[in-house]
């Protein structure tokens, strides 16, 4: 089995930005209760006319360009998501017509929040097995256009993004270190979007009930979230024989500032190791995660050898966490 690694990282976010200050125009909310509450300062949202391929297609070009390697080269396009350009074709297909990937394979992944996480698990299994040399994932949302605006508890939370990680064997003992990932379909209904599937059809008295939009049990969700952030990172350590003091780099998902400080004082790390930029984004689902790294390696905050955790939780409910030994040199095989 070989080792894997990311040897190339993008993103990319709409322009327009919605703060706190705009939504006090509409909802009966301000500034101060939403960010002592989720840490959010703005969240950056799509244009009506823009999908979320297109914010795929950015992320993944950055992500090629960073690794220097041509789209002919890719093997596989993973595209984690739960907004879709449509139910079907797949919108890692149309990534990779656009990026010009013509020998990619590609499929859609849905897992939610922790897309990303499970989507280079899956793409490093390919590289690991020698079946592929090259895999972009990425993990892109554009939850902007499946919230309900008359709703305060979830619209003020959500933004729009996206960001890809080019995946390729690496030196031995770098890359991928362990994996853990988790499902417990019993909570699904926690975290939904109910209609525009086979169990509701998209019909007259669907869209009446807004069943077409992002439905939460936040209180709920919380709990969860608190609890299985410490989990999977503890696991996903104890898989690769580490400990919590050689973690350089903690990448949760970006949710809410409070589950992300209580999955900090359970896992007991130092607040400087951990990443957090929710105040810009919001949450921004699959695209969380590799978005933060791609701002955290740019900023210089990464160094050869560094380890990294990388951890979320999302619908499904589903979870999962990755530790890697930093390293951006792809091996010639």
């Amino acid at each position: 089995m070989r080792s894997v690694g990311i040897v190339g990282i993008g993103s990319y976010v709409p322009e327009n930005i919605v703060t706190n200050k705009d939504f006090e125009q509409f909802l009966d909310t301000n500034d101060e209760w939403i960010i002592s509450r989720t840490g959010i300062k703005q969240r950056h949202i799509a244009p009506k006319d823009m999908p979320v391929s297109e914010l795929c297609y950015q992320a993944g070009l950055k992500a090629l360009e960073d690794a220097q390697i041509a789209p002919e080269e890719v093997d596989l396009i993973i595209v984690a998501t739960i907004t879709p350009d449509y139910a079907f074709p797949a919108t890692a297909c149309l990534v990779a017509d656009r990026l010009g990937a013509r020998n990619a394979a590609g499929f859609d992944l849905e897992a939610g929040c922790s897309g990303f996480i499970y989507g280079v698990v899956t793409g490093s299994q390919f590289i690991a097995t020698g079946m592929y040399k090259t895999v972009l994932v990425i993990g892109g949302e554009t939850l902007s256009k499946v919230l309900n605006w008359k709703d305060r508890s979830t619209c003020i939370l959500f933004g729009d993004g996206a960001g890809a990680a080019v995946l390729q064997p690496v030196k031995e003992g770098f890359g991928f270190l362990g994996f853990e990932l988790g499902s417990d379909g019993s909570g699904g209904a926690l975290l939904s979007q109910p209609a525009g599937g086979s169990m509701y059809p998209a019909s007259l008295e669907t869209v009446e009930k807004n069943l077409h939009t992002l439905q939460m049990e936040g209180k709920e969700v919380y709990k969860f979230a608190v609890r299985v952030m410490g989990e999977v990172s503890v696991k996903v350590l104890k898989n690769a024989n580490l400990k919590i003091e050689d973690v350089d780099l903690l990448i949760p998902h970006q949710a809410n500032i409070r589950i992300v400080d209580a999955a900090v004082r359970r896992l007991g790390i130092s607040p400087d190791k951990v990443v957090v930029n929710l105040d810009k984004y919001g949450n921004m689902s699959a695209a969380s995660i590799p978005v933060a790294l791609d701002e955290t390696f740019k900023s210089g905050r990464i160094a050869e050898g560094d380890i990294i955790v990388m951890a979320g939780f999302g619908t499904g409910l589903t979870w999962g966490a990755c530790v890697l030994k930093w390293t951006k040199v792809g091996l010639e095989v």
